[in-house]
């Protein structure tokens, strides 16, 4: 790669930093970054991979946004904004994730578990997210795995909230850089199928993988009261972020909005969703598991409870 056009890249970045970063003032400070860094010849003699991996690390040198990335790919990349996720091969991905719902299952002790890696876009994630819930709706207690979450859309992470409330409920804000525009985020007045409810207790499990839309959850449960997080801190990404194309096989994410509590103006950037019960990630599950296994013991052991009291008490002896 010529470095023409190596330069012409990092303008291209730069750029796009300015026009749509979140934060305008920490934009002109990665402008200086980058350009300091081309001048001195840090990206001269890399390939693109190489070159995108060492102008992420200087994006995220300012103020450690994880949400700031230039990306290489194998294949030409999609125009800018929704183009990626409206593409075939995209839908195709999710299918084969299953949409991002990895597990789903009634544990020994009628104990829900949900297990999450990606909250994949609500037009088609809907009907699979809809039936995990439906799964686990008549479910005593809740295991909301979120320890390989990687993100998502925030649509999707309010659709699957709006099963564990009873009310609407008003859970976080966006402020988006475009218009000075806050959204408010609330969970919806409707869903389809059964829901687990706003009573019954859950423990959302969380890890150092856990990102951005996973972080959502985590968070908004917590700050809620509707739920405890067992696990480990999570990477601390708040920012909804966008995809610019910065060449054929580059494109470049940036952060256009920051989240924030309603009332308290807090997110969990920089420095992660801290656990209510701090446990190593990999110990995560057995901790929660054991304390919604004792939740439903307390609901008794006579008449219909009987077998779902056997199987608690089997598994409790079995941890």
């Amino acid at each position: 790669m010529g470095s023409q056009a190596r330069a012409a890249q990092v303008e291209e970045v730069i750029r796009r930093l300015e026009a749509h970063y979140v934060f305008p003032d920490v934009a002109v400070k990665l402008a200086k970054v980058l350009r300091a860094r081309l001048d001195e010849g840090a990206y001269a003699d890399l390939g693109d991979a190489e070159f995108a991996t060492a102008v992420t690390a200087d994006l995220q040198s300012v103020n450690g946004d994880k949400h700031l990335r230039l990306r290489h790919h194998a294949d030409p990349v999609a125009e800018d904004g929704d183009a990626e996720f409206a593409s075939e091969d995209f839908r195709r991905t999710a299918e084969l994730e299953n949409f991002g719902i990895a597990s789903v299952r009634r544990l020994p002790g009628n104990v829900g578990y949900l297990d999450t890696t990606l909250l994949y876009p609500l037009d088609f994630a809907a009907p699979a997210f809809s039936a995990a819930m439906t799964l686990v709706a008549p479910a005593d207690a809740l295991l909301l795995d979120v320890r390989r979450n990687r993100g998502g859309d925030p649509d999707t992470s309010a659709f699957l909230q709006s099963y564990l409330v009873d009310e609407r409920t008003h859970y976080l804000d966006l402020y988006e850089r475009e218009g000075h525009r806050t959204t408010q985020m609330w969970t919806l007045p409707y869903v389809p199928g059964p829901k687990f409810g706003g009573t019954k207790p859950i423990w959302v499990l969380t890890g150092p993988d856990t990102f951005s839309g996973g972080e959502d959850l985590a968070f908004s449960l917590q700050q809620q009261g509707r739920a405890k997080t067992v696990g480990e801190s999570t990477r601390g990404g708040a920012h909804p972020r966008e995809q610019y194309k910065v060449d054929t096989y580059l494109d470049v994410t940036v952060s256009i909005a920051r989240s924030f509590h309603p009332e308290t103006g807090e997110n969990w950037e920089g420095t992660g969703v801290r656990p209510d019960l701090p446990v190593a990630a990999d110990k995560a599950f057995d901790t929660a598991y054991e304390l919604a296994l004792s939740h439903v013991l307390g609901l008794g052991d006579t008449g219909p409870r009987r077998t779902v009291a056997a199987e608690a008490r089997k598994a409790l002896d079995q941890l």
